[in-house]
This record gives C-alpha cells, sequence and structure tokens, in this order.
C-alpha cells in the first residue's frame, strides 16, 4: 500500500477524496511529524471551539475520545441533535460500543466512512482519531460552504481568493504554502474588519509578524480559536492542507454571514428587540432553576435532575448560545456597518443592551456552574449514601444470615449426653466457632460504623438502618455471653468425662488380667482330666489346693474393680451426666465379672469332689494291675519254656524219630492241660479293659503278647509233630537209615543261621556247596544247576527252602542224577507250558546274573505261533548237556 487514502462520501451527490500522497505518507500510514502536529494543534483547537458551548475542554485528542463520550457531545454541539445515550461504563465494550454510537450518527449525516473503526478510536490510534475528527470537520464545517456554484473545498478556495483578491502581495492557489507569510489571513480580516488592522502597514518578508498578528486579532475579537502557532506555519516547507482549511474555514463562518444582507436589515434582523426580550427572559427564568439547590432524597430523583440539566446543557442551551452569539455577532456588525457608512451607533433598549444580556449571561453562567458543581456533589453523597446502604445491607443480610440459628446452637445441652470424644469434638467445633465469632467482630464494627456514615450523611431511611444496626448489636452481644457459657459448659463436662475416663482405663486394666484369670480358673475347674495313676491324682489335688490358697487375694482385687464402677457412678449421678457411659477400654461389665465370680465359687468345691472320686478309682485300678502283673509273670515265662522245649526235641539227633515223636506228644499234653490259667487271665484282661486301664508299670507281657505266645505255641507243637510225621513217612518210602535222617538234620541246623527251621537261597547254596555240588566252577553252569535246583525244592518261589523240602530234594538226589531232560523240564515250569520262554519270564523268575546268562545263550525260537522275542529253551538245555560231563 503506497498511500492512504480517507473517502467521505455523501448521499446528495457531492465527493471529496481527500488524498495523501506517497510523499506525505509513509508505508506504515505515519504522518509526516510536521503535519501530525499541525493537525493536532488546529483539530484540538476546533474541537474545544465547539465543546467549551457545553463547558467541556480537551487536551489529548487521542486519549480524550477514547471512551465516546466527548465525541458524541461535541457531534450533538455542532449538530443541534440528541445522540443515544451513552454508556457509562468503563469497560473496553462500552467504550466501544460510545464510539460506534458517534460513527452510526456520522454515517447518518449521509458520510461513509473507509478504514476508520471504532476499535482504533478506543485503542488511541491517533492517526485513525485526526482522520475522523477530519471527517467531522468536512461534513459539518466545510461541505455546506457554496461560492458561484462551487462547494465544499473549491468552494472555501475559491471565496477565499475572491476576498484576498485586491490585496497586494497575495495570491491564494491552494490550502498551504499560499498561507506561510501570514498575508492571506491578514488579508481576510481586513477585507471584513478593516478596524482591527491597517494592511498598508504589513510586510511580506515579516511572516511571524503577519502570521501572529492575524491570529491575535481572530483570537480576540472574532471569537476563532488560535488553532496554529506561526512556528508550525513557518518552519514547514508545506504546512498540513487540512490544518489550513479547517482555519480557514472558521473565518469564513465568522465573515460570510455578515455579506448577504445590507446594513439596513442589519438593524431590524441582527439585533431585533423581540430576540433580545425573549433571551433575556428565557436567561430571568432558567437562573432560579440553576440556583435552586433543594436536594432529592434517592439517587433515581437526583438523576433525573441530572438529565434534565443535560437536557438543557444539549437542547436548551445551545440555541441560546447562538442567538446570544448571533446578537453579539449581529450588534458589532450592524455598529461597525453603522459606523463605515457615517450613521449613528444602534441604541437598544434601557434593560435590552448587549451589556445588560451579558450581564444576565454571566449570572446564568455562574449560577450553571454552581448547579453543575452542587449536581455533582450531591449525586456523588448520594452515589455514596446508597453504596453505603448497599452495603450496610448486604453485609448486615450476610451477618444476619450467619447468625441464624446460632443462638439456637449456642443454648443446647448436648454435652449433657455426650461421651469424652463428642465432648472434645464439640470443644474443637466450638473454638472454630469462637475464631468465627472473633472474625465477625470486625464485620459487626463495620455494620456500626456504616450506620453512623449514614446517619452523619443524613441517609433518608437512617431510623431502619438504626433499628436494623441495634438489632444486630444486640444479638452479637447475646452471642457472645452464650459462647462464654457454652465453653465453661463443656470444658467442665470434659473434666468430669475425663475423670470417669481415666477410671475407665483402670478399670480396664485390672479387670483384663482378672477376668482372664477368671477364664483360666473356670477352664481349669472344669478341666477334664485324665489319669492313670494315682501320683497323677495326687499332683492334681496339690495344684488346686495352691490355686484354692490364692482366691483371697481374687477376692480383693474383684472388690477394687468394682469399687471403680462404683466411683464412675457416683461421679455421673453427682453432676447430672445424662450420657450413657461405655468404658471405650473394656467389653467387660461388672456383672460378667460377678457371675463369673460365683461361678468360680461354685466350681471349687466340685473341683473337689471330683479328685476325690478319681483318687478312690485310680487305686481300683492299682489293685486291678497288680493281680494281671502276677499272672502274666508266670504264664509269659512258662509258654517260652514250652516253646525252648519243643525246639530242642526238634532238633534232637540222637534218637529215633518215634523217640522225638513220644516227647512231643507229652508236651502236647501239657500244653494242653494249661489252657484253663490262660482263660483265667482273659477275665482279668477284660476287667481291665471295662477299667480303661491301658498301661500296667508291673509286668512286661501285655494280653496281646500272651495271646500270640499261646498261639504260636500250639501251632508249633502242631507242626512240629506234623513234621515228624512226615519224616516217618519219607524215610519208611524212600528206605532212607536213620543215619541219613541224622545227618540231613545236622545239615539242615548247620546252615539253618536263623533258627527258625528253614533256610534261605544263600544258606541253601551253602549248604550245596558244602554237601558237594558245583556251583562255583562256571558261571554259566553253576547258576544254571542252582536255579534248577532252586525249581525244585521253591516251585513257587518264596525263597524259603523248608526242612521237608530239603529232605525231598537230598533223597531224589541220592537216588538218581540230572540230565537235560530235568532241565528242560525246569524251564517248562518256569514257561508255564509253552515251547518257549520269553525275556520277560527269565529276568522275573531267574536271578540277575543267571537270567542274563541265558538271554545271552538262548538261541530264537523258531516254531509257530511264538511273540517277537521268543527264546528257544529246549535247544539251550540240550546243548548245554551236550557240551557237559552231566
Amino acid at each position: 500500500m503506497t498511500q492512504v487514502e480517507t473517502t467521505v462520501r455523501y448521499d446528495n451527490g457531492y465527493e471529496d477524496e481527500y488524498m495523501m500522497q506517497e510523499d506525505e505518507w509513509d508505508r506504515d500510514m505515519l504522518l509526516d511529524p510536521a503535519w501530525e502536529q499541525q493537525q493536532r494543534k488546529t483539530f484540538t483547537a476546533w474541537c474545544n471551539s465547539h465543546l467549551r458551548k457545553a463547558g467541556v475542554q480537551i487536551e489529548n485528542i487521542e486519549e480524550d475520545f477514547r471512551n465516546g463520550l466527548k465525541l458524541m457531545l461535541l457531534l450533538e454541539v455542532i449538530s443541534g441533535e440528541r445522540l443515544p445515550k451513552p454508556d457509562r461504563g468503563k469497560m473496553r465494550f462500552h467504550k466501544i460500543a460510545n464510539v460506534n454510537k458517534a460513527l452510526d450518527f456520522i454515517t447518518s449525516k449521509g458520510v461513509k466512512l473507509v478504514s476508520i473503526g471504532a476499535e482504533e478510536i478506543v485503542d488511541g490510534n491517533v492517526k485513525m482519531t485526526l482522520g475522523m475528527i477530519w471527517t467531522i470537520i468536512l461534513r459539518f464545517a466545510i461541505q455546506d460552504i457554496s461560492v458561484e456554484e462551487t462547494s465544499a473545498k473549491e468552494g472555501l478556495l475559491l471565496w477565499c481568493q475572491r476576498k484576498t483578491a485586491p490585496y497586494r502581495n497575495v495570491n491564494v492557489q491552494n490550502f498551504h504554502v499560499s498561507w506561510k507569510d501570514g498575508l492571506a489571513f491578514c488579508a481576510l480580516i481586513h477585507r471584513h474588519r478593516p478596524d482591527l488592522l491597517d494592511y498598508s502597514k504589513l510586510n511580506k518578508d515579516d511572516p511571524m509578524g503577519n502570521l501572529n498578528l492575524a491570529f491575535d486579532i481572530a483570537e480576540k475579537h472574532l471569537d476563532i480559536p488560535k488553532m496554529l502557532d506561526a512556528e508550525d506555519i513557518i518552519n514547514t516547507p508545506k504546512p498540513d492542507e487540512r490544518a489550513i482549511m479547517t482555519y480557514v474555514s472558521c473565518f469564513y463562518h465568522a465573515f460570510a454571514g455578515a455579506e448577504q444582507v445590507t446594513w439596513l436589515k442589519l438593524s431590524t434582523a441582527f439585533f431585533p428587540h423581540l430576540f433580545a426580550v425573549q433571551l433575556l427572559e428565557w436567561i430571568r427564568r432558567t437562573t432560579p432553576w440553576l440556583e435552586n439547590r433543594t436536594p432529592e432524597k434517592t439517587m433515581a430523583e437526583m438523576q433525573r435532575k441530572l438529565e434534565d440539566f443535560r437536557d438543557y446543557r444539549r437542547q436548551h442551551k445551545p440555541p441560546k448560545v447562538q442567538e446570544k452569539c448571533q446578537l453579539e455577532i449581529n450588534f458589532n456588525t450592524l455598529q461597525t456597518k453603522l459606523r463605515i457608512s457615517n450613521r449613528p451607533a444602534f441604541m437598544p433598549s434601557e434593560g435590552k443592551m448587549v451589556s445588560d444580556i451579558t450581564s444576565a449571561w454571566q449570572g446564568l453562567e455562574q449560577a450553571e456552574k454552581g448547579y453543575e458543581e452542587w449536581l455533582l456533589t450531591e449525586i456523588r453523597r448520594l452515589e455514596r449514601l446508597d453504596h453505603l446502604a448497599e452495603k450496610f445491607r448486604q453485609k448486615a443480610t450476610n451477618h444476619e444470615n450467619w447468625a441464624s440459628g446460632k443462638e439456637l446452637i449456642l443454648s443446647q445441652k448436648d454435652y449433657e449426653t455426650a461421651t469424652l470424644i463428642e465432648i472434645r469434638a464439640l470443644l474443637r467445633k466450638h473454638e472454630a466457632f469462637e475464631s468465627d465469632l472473633a472474625a465477625h467482630q470486625d464485620r459487626v464494627e463495620q455494620i456500626a460504623a456504616i450506620a453512623q456514615e449514614l446517619n452523619e450523611l443524613d441517609y433518608h431511611d437512617v431510623a431502619a438502618v438504626n433499628l436494623r444496626c441495634q438489632s444486630i448489636c444486640d444479638l452479637w452481644d447475646k452471642l457472645g455471653t452464650l459462647t462464654q457459657k457454652r465453653r465453661e459448659a463443656l470444658e467442665r463436662t470434659e473434666k468430669l468425662l475425663e475423670t470417669i475416663d481415666q477410671l475407665f482405663l483402670e478399670f480396664a486394666k485390672r479387670s483384663a488380667p482378672f477376668n482372664n484369670w477368671m477364664e483360666g480358673a473356670m477352664e481349669d475347674l472344669q478341666d477334664m482330666f485324665i489319669v492313670h495313676t494315682i501320683e497323677e491324682v495326687q499332683s492334681l489335688i496339690a495344684a488346686h489346693e495352691q490355686f484354692k490358697a490364692t482366691l483371697p487375694e481374687a477376692d480383693a482385687e474383684r472388690q477394687a474393680i468394682l469399687g471403680i464402677h462404683n466411683e464412675v457412678q457416683k461421679i455421673s449421678q453427682s453432676y447430672g451426666i445424662k450420657a450413657n457411659i461405655i468404658n471405650p477400654y473394656s467389653t467387660i461389665t461388672t456383672e460378667e465379672l460377678l457371675n463369673k465370680w460365683d461361678k468360680v465359687k461354685k466350681l471349687v468345691p466340685q473341683r473337689d469332689g471330683a479328685l476325690q472320686e478319681e483318687m478312690a478309682r485310680q487305686h481300683a485300678h492299682e489293685r486291678l494291675r497288680r493281680q494281671f502283673a502276677a499272672q502274666t509273670n508266670l504264664i509269659g515265662p512258662w509258654i517260652q519254656a514250652r516253646m525252648e522245649e519243643i525246639g530242642r526235641c526238634s532238633l534232637e539227633i540222637g534218637g529215633t524219630l518215634e523217640d522225638q515223636m513220644t516227647q512231643l506228644k507229652q508236651c502236647e499234653h501239657v500244653i494242653v492241660a494249661y489252657k484253663p490259667n490262660i482263660d483265667k487271665l482273659e477275665g482279668d484282661h477284660q476287667l481291665i479293659q471295662e477299667s480303661l486301664v491301658f498301661d500296667n508299670k508291673h509286668t512286661n507281657y501285655t494280653m496281646e503278647h500272651i495271646r500270640v505266645g499261646w498261639e504260636l505255641l500250639l501251632t508249633t507243637i502242631a507242626r512240629t509233630i506234623n513234621e515228624i510225621e512226615t519224616q516217618i513217612l519219607t524215610r519208611d518210602a524212600k528206605g532212607i537209615s536213620q543215619q541219613q535222617m541224622n545227618e540231613f538234620r545236622s545239615s539242615f541246623n548247620h546252615f539253618d543261621r536263623k533258627k527258625n527251621g528253614a533256610m534261605d537261597t544263600d544258606d541253601f547254596r551253602a549248604c550245596l556247596i558244602s554237601m558237594g555240588y558245583d556251583l562255583v566252577c562256571c558261571f554259566r553252569c553253576g547258576w544254571v544247576e542252582f536255579a534248577r535246583i532252586m525249581i525244585l525244592v521253591d516251585p513257587n518261589a518264596t525263597g524259603i527252602v523248608s526242612f521237608q523240602s530239603f529232605i525231598d530234594f537230598m533223597t531224589r538226589e541220592t537216588a538218581d542224577t540230572d540230565t537235560a531232560e530235568q532241565v528242560v523240564a525246569s524251564f517248562r515250569i518256569l514257561a508255564a507250558d509253552k515251547p518257549y520262554i520269553l525275556v520277560e519270564e527269565l529276568r522275573r523268575e531267574l536271578p540277575p546274573e543267571q537270567a542274563e546268562y541265558c538271554i545271552m545263550r538262548m538261541p530264537p525260537y523258531t516254531g509257530h505261533g511264538a511273540p517277537p522275542g521268543a527264546l528257544d529253551y529246549t535247544a539251550f538245555s540240550t546243548a548245554l548237556y551236550g557240551e557237559s560231563d552231566l
């Protein structure tokens, strides 16, 4: 953007485009500083020339119009019209609203504003503010100028040219350099008021003197305020055109009207008698109204007075100001014309002279000034009163709301039924209330101070204020008294409850162990003791006697604990404590202690009786033990002797089998005859069982021992007799001599290391080796042979060889020798009659070494129907005995 353009367009078809060229504005829309200074001075003076009619001035043009109030007033003065009521707030949006109202008014006058917005004015944008004022000047001071079919700027320039044409050294071609020497200003003044200066004495080379002379005369005699200083114009190569146009337009308005009538018309039209009378009448009627200082009671009424005053200033006075000014101008013009025409001066009638009007006007101005000051003072006073009254109402309402219900709360006697914890909570709550109450002390004092100030400022409803204030103060005093009383009651109750709390704590500390003692005592006294000896009963009786010795001391402790409880009851009754006082430290009650104590006292004699009964029972048990022990100590050794006797008889070698049979039969007869002793012992044992006697220190034998021994004795005698009978049969059937039988017996007894009538596998192997069997020459042959023999003597694989099996084997061995068929027969037994044998069966039936030997040597079975892995034991046995000497 190389230039800034402010365009003002009017609905009547006139268009004035004021262009500021690129050499006058920089690219940032900044005016030449000298021009900006000239516009500031000129526009400020022009605005003040109109605002002074409303008693207002501006000093800083971009600051004083920011809130829009003086801007709206300026437009009202220069237009004579009322604008919408301005916003009185101080916020930014209030200011923007006021400026917009002013701009809307300008727009309503047919002006289209370009590039000027309310926000820039409110923000104090000096460029936009000066542009806006220039727009106003164009519309209200320059637009209506019309000279020979030219208007506005061209019309004003033509008027200047026509008026200054006769004067030497004056050539008005523009509104900037043509005015630098001051002669054009002086020519305008001399053309219309030759009485004010002598143009012939002016020097073109003295622009400073010329300008100052013109400006001073205009300010003093033409009521044109000084809008520029001579230095502003001289020191600038090109003065600001807007500033010069504005200044010159004031000269036009000061002089143009006088040229449109003749001096005769001026004598009758410019100072008519009727206008003077009407103006004076208006001044005399208005002055008493302005001098009336009777205050109103409410802000609304005073604001109506202020609004009336503003209407007077905006609507009524401005026309009168214009009338007065016009009368003065007309009078002066008339006098000048008359003097120039050598006619006598015009003299108004008595009391209607300009001096009379001026004097009356000065009185009006003085009354107006005083009235305005009084209005503002009174409004401030009422504002202060309203503010104080509203402040009083708010504070009073807040305090009354706060105090509502406090009297009832402070009067409560809730502490009478409260516990210690609740009392302490109430005290903390009360302390908080006291702090709150203290904080409200200042508020009450503020309320009283506001009420006092309302009294001093003569508030219209001061009686209601005083009544409400007194009510608040009375309630405040009452709350203070109730607060103190409640604190005393709470503290007193707290001390009593603390004493009770200490008693409760002492009760808990002593009652708990005492209660535990009683519970333990009851448990011990009711304990279902189980004893088995007299000594154990005697120990229980001794412990019970020790317990009974502690009862007096326990009773004293019980009395002390009950005394603590009675003390609590006494305090509660004496001081009227109505709370349901419960010991917080213990759940044990005095009733519980009394009941348990009574129960202990009843259980003691019961325990005595139970212990005596148990003592008698244990004596009876002791007698049964001794009786049983006496019998078992005889029967046990007798059974053992008979067992040894049978063993000796079965192992004898010197006699015949028939002699052994005879001895055994005799022994059997003795054993059968001993049976009644066993039966009697069973009867005694039955009595012991019924008496629940389970141990007997008088004997090492139990009934079970006797039964087992007796049954074993009967079994042994029967088995031994049977073995002897079998041996006799075998001997007779095989033709074995007695000597051979003795040898067999001798060998068997020797290798029967456990002496239980049987040999295990290792004993039997050793026995065979001692008898000449070759079981160690070859691992393979030895184990196979031993396996074959074990199958014969222990077909069920029990690992035991009985004497009868040993005799059968020895008898068979003496009769014939082993063959391959015998080995095959042995394997067939292991294979459960199958023609083949499995690896699992070998490992299950044979010792590990033998089984692994056979597995490694046996060929696979090739017959029909065999499972995988089947071995041919027949081929193995045939090959084995084919390689050996057996």
